[in-house]
């Protein structure tokens, strides 16, 4: 696992990213060389879950290389073939969508698309509150491509936020090296 390169992306669901730069943090450190990626929304804006500039220095100290943050700076990742496997973690509902319908308008989403032109896995965290509703068939939609996956997932809040879905990022790790041999981890829902 030492010599994989994972291009680990990030998009805006701001109150999950204390939850998955700890897993950048541990692919890191098991020897992944980790190639930071984040939409241009999560790599600019500050939210109540923290200042962009903090979360953006954190990220790139424990990667040790600079976000690719724009769809320029995205679009080498294919012709140049830089990654073994891409993780989208947390991938929200907005790029859900945009993935499903082969819209490649964001630095995460034109990171996939040019990752994927070389036939290499896509592992997706979701996080999203509307999993269960109109977000449902684009996951069902993106279940069923070629070189996507999942990491394992489950409703976070049933009673107040009955259609919310969001990954168990302590997975991730787990998750990829199924992915790398392009299975999918089991189980996907869980409780």
């Amino acid at each position: 696992m030492t010599e994989i390169k994972a291009g680990f992306a990030i998009c805006g669901s701001f109150c999950t990213f204390s939850k998955v730069i700890p897993q950048m943090k541990n692919l890191k450190e098991k020897g992944i060389d980790v190639y930071p990626i984040m939409s241009e929304i999560s790599y600019s804006t500050d939210t109540r879950f923290g200042r962009c500039a903090d979360w953006n220095k954190e990220v790139e100290e424990i990667c040790l290389k600079k976000i690719i943050s724009t769809v320029k700076d995205a679009e080498p990742i294919g012709p140049k073939k830089m990654l073994d496997i891409l993780i989208i973690a947390p991938c929200t509902g907005n790029t859900l969508a945009k993935l499903a319908l082969g819209i490649a308008d964001t630095s995460v989403t034109l990171a996939t698309k040019a990752h994927l032109r070389n036939g290499k896995p896509v592992l997706i965290g979701v996080s999203t509150n509307d999993a269960l509703g109109n977000a449902a068939k684009n996951i069902g939609s993106l279940m069923n491509y070629k070189n996507i996956f999942f990491i394992p997932m489950r409703q976070d809040d049933p009673e107040n936020k009955p259609n919310s879905i969001v990954a168990d990022f302590t997975q991730t790790y787990e998750a990829m090296k199924m992915a790398l041999k392009y299975k999918q981890i089991q189980p996907m829902i869980i409780r």
